[in-house]
């Protein structure tokens, strides 16, 4: 049995806690011993005060340290935030405050029009480097990738969801994880489309009811489940069946119910969120959070559902396996069929279930979630702009027909598809933040004619993709509209030829996304097909108040003003209430 993470944490950390009352209680015997009988209250205040002096005391010093190191090479530190409220409470509450009532990011994007794009701020326990240039997450993620991890203290929150898979792991153990999948995501295969065709086929019976119904759809939840069937289905070779579900209604539809039915999907699902929800909030707690869980591990009631869909499907994958007496092979020496899941080509790798879960499980997420979000935000914009919707459909009817499943070769050749939902992708990429922590010492450029930046070891670095993408002096003034011509004309040479790490939806580097052909390929999919049945899309966010973005939204720095949909974030992006519209079906369908 694992231990809960408050065990965990204080297995590595006691010498933190314990070592100022330890000292407390030396102090108060040795004044015992010379016959100074102290109040009992001052002892009390002493035990109460001790750990908040410690971390002072500690944060002094490694203060101090840090400057010194800066001046002696020649360098500075960043930028602090300014802080009112001891150990910089306010300045979490504000981040809290940003994540939960305004606009995704809102905070950064003030602190950044105050300090630049790049700055560190004060919380409970740590000061944290924030950045959104360009050249400095290029750093991260590439040129110096080997002075950073995603570090003990993110692999202890992830521990319980994510085990020691590729997107929790450091090292050898990621380099090890990596080479297990990267040969499946090494070539195009027929039968990813297939799977896409199959659930995409299911998603519009899905809406052509609604319609007749006469009320809106959540797009956001039907994205998610068609991306978690199609998700299934490719890992384990048989998806959770969450399209056979009956949909939610609006709440001011007077049939608006609770979602019943498939209760094995629907609680797989919800379990999933939950387990991601929770993971996420850890880190955003006001004191180390795995004092919470020192007697129970908040994310291991919602894992007990994922199990019981996922064991049974290991333990049958790895008796086939020993039935067959195959044996484990190097990763470089297997041919992969077409056939295969990718479960299916990791236990010709492995026998140890863990592994395979973990695995699995990391995938799900980054097959799941990145792409649902992509197809939520693909719709929201349709809907918000007919003109773009018009002419993505006259192409698709153009190249494809209205009926006919798309090829490779027509996804390929779509140039404004493609630069729809890279345009999609720069607005809302899945993983809006993100974190590494530094190894060693080092330092980053600063603006011109200014000394370079010094970031100590250890240091937990902020990088957003989000704040980059969104930002006028790299994408240009116009650069919060969304507008698709911007990855075909004169912009693409201006802004993101010379400068590509700009643009990162898929991360970069050696860890970056191994499934992103497989990404694009199944929301061009979807798109596709959707697009040659229904011909408009309307926003009917009205229909589920619940949706709606709260008071002085639009008043956001990272916004345009005209946003309808209220964006949140725990791993990924998501549509708080989520994305409600209507479709028209098209016309004149081909018979095919």
């Amino acid at each position: 049995m694992r231990p809960t993470p408050g065990l965990v944490y204080l297995s590595h950390s006691s010498h933190r806690i314990l070592l100022p009352l330890v000292l407390v209680w030396a102090a108060t015997y040795v004044t015992d011993l010379r016959g100074f009988i102290l109040p009992r209250w001052l002892v009390l205040c002493a035990y109460v005060l001790a750990i908040p002096i410690a971390i002072v005391v500690s944060d002094t010093w490694t203060s101090y340290n840090n400057k010194r190191d800066a001046v002696s090479r020649g360098a500075i530190l960043p930028k602090l935030v300014g802080y009112r409220w001891p150990f910089g409470l306010d300045t979490i509450l504000s981040l809290r405050a940003s994540f939960t009532t305004r606009y995704l990011g809102n905070a950064v994007f003030d602190w950044a029009d105050q300090y630049g794009y790049m700055f560190r701020f004060r919380v409970p326990g740590e000061t944290r480097v924030f950045t959104a240039e360009p050249e400095h997450i290029k750093r991260i993620l590439a040129t110096d990738f080997s002075n950073y991890e995603k570090g003990p203290n993110f692999r202890l929150q992830m521990q319980t969801l994510l085990g020691t898979g590729v997107f929790n792991s450091d090292g050898d153990m990621w380099k090890f994880h990596r080479s297990m999948t990267r040969p499946f995501f090494s070539k195009d295969r027929i039968s990813h489309f297939d799977i896409f065709d199959r659930h995409a086929s299911d998603v519009i019976d899905k809406i052509r009811s609604r319609m007749r119904e006469g009320y809106p759809i959540d797009w956001q939840d039907l994205a998610s489940r068609f991306t978690l069937d199609s998700a299934t289905e490719f890992l384990f070779g048989r998806d959770v069946q969450s399209l056979s579900a009956p949909l939610p209604y609006p709440s001011t539809a007077p049939i608006a119910n609770h979602l019943s039915g498939n209760s094995v999907a629907m609680a797989f699902s919800k379990a999933f969120l939950d387990a991601q929800v929770t993971s996420a909030g850890r880190a955003r707690v006001l004191f180390p959070w795995p004092l919470l869980e020192i007697f129970h591990d908040r994310v291991a009631k919602p894992m007990e559902i994922i199990d019981k869909f996922i064991d049974p499907i290991l333990k049958d994958a790895l008796e086939k396996k020993t039935a067959s007496n195959i044996k484990v092979e190097k990763s470089g020496e297997l041919e992969i069929s077409d056939e295969d899941t990718l479960l299916s080509h990791l236990v010709n790798l492995t026998d140890d279930p863990q592994i395979l879960k973990d695995e699995t499980l990391n995938i799900l997420l980054a097959g799941r979630d990145t792409t649902a979000l992509t197809l939520t935000c693909a719709i929201y914009q349709l809907a918000e702009h007919p003109d773009i919707l018009r002419r993505l459909r006259e192409e698709i009817l153009n190249k494809v027909g209205s009926a006919r499943r798309p090829t490779y070769d027509d996804i390929r050749d779509m140039k404004y598809l493609r630069a729809f939902i890279n345009e999609v992708l720069r607005l809302y990429p899945a993983v809006p933040f993100n974190v590494r922590f530094t190894i060693n010492p080092t330092e980053w450029p600063s603006q011109e004619g200014e000394p370079p930046t010094y970031i100590p070891a250890n240091t937990r670095c902020l990088y957003s993709v989000f704040v980059m993408h969104r930002r006028k002096d790299l994408w240009g003034p116009d650069s919060l509209e969304f507008d698709p011509d911007r990855f075909i004309d004169e912009r693409l040479h201006k802004y993101l030829t010379p400068n590509p790490f700009i643009f990162l939806p898929f991360n970069g580097g050696p860890r970056i996304c191994l499934g992103q052909q497989f990404a694009y390929n199944e929301t061009s999919f979807m798109l596709i097909r959707l697009l040659q049945r229904f011909s408009s899309i309307a926003l009917m966010q009205d229909s589920h108040p619940e949706s709606l973005p709260p008071a002085g939204w639009a008043r956001s720095k990272g916004s345009n003003g005209k946003d309808r949909v209220w964006l949140r974030s725990h791993l990924t992006m998501f549509a708080n209430g989520g994305v409600w519209v209507k479709m028209d079906e098209a016309q004149n369908i081909e018979q095919v």
